[in-house]
C-alpha cells in the first residue's frame, strides 16, 4: 500500500516531507493499493456426501486448524426437489463436527425471480445473520440457483461489510456462468439488478448431482449461456457444442459435464483477463444477447426462463450481425439450428409487443445502456467465436430482424 503525491506511476516519494507550515504541501494525495481477488472453483460430486471433504477442506483455507461457524441458504425449489438434501447437509456436518459448526438448520428462501423482487427477502436473510451472531470469519452458504446465489451474495458482501460466502449452485446457469463470476444484486424499481455489488465470492461448489436432479426445462435453459460464450470467444467450443448436440439433448452425463466446465473456463477467462472485471467501462461481451434477454424477461414476468430468453437474443444479435455485413450470411442458420436441436424455441409473442416508440423490446437498448453508463455498447459477431463491440443499433434493421424469426417459427 503507498500514498504518492502527483500522478498514479510517479517516481515521487510514497510519503511527501513534512510541511514547514501546517497546510503547506501538496494539494492532491494518490491513495493506491491492490487487492488479489483469488478464489478457487470446484467440480466435484456428492458434495454433502460425508466421505466428500471438499466443503470442510475449503472452509479451512484460511483458518485451518479452528472450527468454522456457519449459516447455510437453500432454494426453497431445491429443497422441494431434493426433500433428504437438509438431513445430508446436517448429517455432513456432523460427521466434520471438528471443524463446522452449523449455526443453525438450513434455512429455506425463495428461488428464482421472486428473491430478487422484493428487498423483504434481502431483509430477512441478513436478520437471520443478525441473529446468529454471524461475523467476518464465519461463513454464509448458498444453496441454489442463480437468483439465489445472487441475492445471498449481496447479503454477504453488504453484512459487517463482507462475509466470507460459499456458492453451491444448482442449477446448469449457475454452474457454468453467473455462479463463477463476481457480481450479485437484485431487482428494484422494474430494473433487473438495480441493487448490487462486484464481490467476488469466497469459494465455488459445483455439484454435478444437482444438474442431474434438475428439470428438463431448466438443464436446457442453462445451455444458452455456453452456446453465447463460445460464440465470442471460442469457435473450437462452438463446433464441439455442434458435434455434441445429441448427447446435450439427451442430457449425456459426461457430455453435460464437460460442457459445464468448458464454459465456466471461459467465464472465468473473460473475467480475469477481459480488463474490465468489475464493467467501469462500457463494454460487457459477456452479455452478448442479453440486451433483448433482460427486456423480454421482465416483458413476460419472467415466464420466460433467463436462458430461453437469451438463447431469443443470441438468435436475434446473430441475424442483425449477418445483416450488418459483419457475419457470412448463413451463420445465423447455424446458430439457430444448434439452439432449436439443443431445445430451444426462438420465438415469443411478445417480441411483437407494440410500446410507445415502436416494438417494446427496443427500449430493452436504452435500460441496457443506463445500467452500464456511458455510451450504448452492443456486442455482434464478426465470426463464429469472434465478437465485435457497437456502438450503434439500427430500430428498423433490428424490427426486420424480429420478423425474421417470427417467419422462422411459422415454417
Amino acid at each position: 500500500m503507498s500514498s504518492t503525491s502527483g500522478h498514479p506511476g510517479s517516481d515521487r516519494p510514497s510519503v511527501a516531507p513534512a510541511a514547514a507550515t501546517p497546510g503547506d504541501g501538496p494539494a492532491v494525495y494518490w491513495q493506491e493499493f491492490t487487492v488479489p481477488f483469488r478464489y478457487p472453483v470446484h467440480f466435484t460430486e456428492g458434495l454433502f456426501q460425508p466421505h466428500n471433504p471438499l466443503l470442510a477442506d475449503v472452509m479451512a483455507m484460511l483458518e485451518p486448524g479452528r472450527r468454522h461457524r456457519a449459516l447455510l441458504f437453500i432454494d426453497d425449489g431445491v429443497a422441494a426437489a431434493l426433500p433428504d438434501l437438509a438431513g445430508s447437509i446436517a448429517a455432513y456436518a456432523g460427521h466434520h463436527a471438528g471443524r463446522i459448526e452449523l449455526v443453525a438448520p438450513p434455512i429455506p428462501v425463495a428461488g428464482g425471480e421472486k428473491i430478487k423482487s422484493e428487498l423483504y427477502f434481502i431483509e430477512q436473510m441478513q436478520q437471520a445473520l443478525y441473529d446468529h451472531h454471524i461475523d467476518r470469519h464465519s461463513y454464509v452458504i448458498a444453496v441454489g440457483g442463480g437468483a439465489v446465489l445472487d441475492a445471498a451474495g449481496l447479503v454477504a458482501a453488504t453484512t459487517h461489510r463482507g462475509i466470507r460466502h460459499i456458492r453451491v449452485p444448482t442449477t446448469v446457469l449457475a454452474q457454468n456462468d453467473s455462479g463463477v463470476g463476481v457480481k450479485n444484486g437484485v431487482n428494484l424499481h422494474g430494473s433487473k439488478n438495480f441493487v448490487g455489488t462486484f464481490a467476488p465470492p469466497f469459494a465455488v461448489l459445483n455439484d454435478l448431482d444437482f444438474v442431474a436432479a434438475l428439470p428438463a426445462r431448466d438443464k436446457i435453459a442453462g445451455m444458452a449461456e455456453a452456446v453465447k460464450v463460445a460464440l465470442i470467444r471460442d469457435r473450437a467450443f462452438f463446433q464441439w457444442l455442434e458435434g455434441n448436440a445429441d448427447r446435450l439433448a439427451l442430457f449425456d452425463r459426461a457430455a453435460m459435464a464437460t460442457m459445464i466446465r468448458r464454459c465456466a473456463e471461459l467465464h472465468m477467462r473473460q473475467i480475469a483477463h477481459g480488463g474490465d472485471p468489475f464493467e467501469t467501462g462500457s463494454a460487457r461481451p459477456l452479455d452478448y444477447g442479453h440486451w433483448s434477454a433482460h427486456k423480454l424477461e421482465a416483458m413476460t414476468r419472467h415466464h420466460l426462463r433467463h436462458g430461453e430468453a437469451v438463447a431469443i437474443g443470441i438468435a436475434l444479435d446473430t441475424r442483425y450481425s449477418v445483416r450488418r455485413g459483419l457475419l457470412a450470411p448463413g451463420e445465423e442458420e447455424r446458430v439457430c439450428w444448434l439452439l432449436e436441436h439443443l431445445g430451444f424455441r426462438l420465438w415469443h409473442p411478445a417480441l411483437e409487443k407494440a410500446g410507445p416508440q415502436g416494438l417494446a423490446v427496443m427500449a430493452g437498448l436504452q435500460e441496457f445502456r443506463e445500467h452500464l453508463g456511458g455510451e450504448l455498447t452492443i456486442t455482434l459477431l464478426a465470426g463464429i467465436g469472434v465478437g465485435i463491440e457497437v456502438h450503434e443499433i439500427d430500430d428498423a434493421l433490428m424490427a426486420e430482424c424480429i420478423g425474421w424469426l417470427k417467419s422462422r417459427e411459422s415454417v
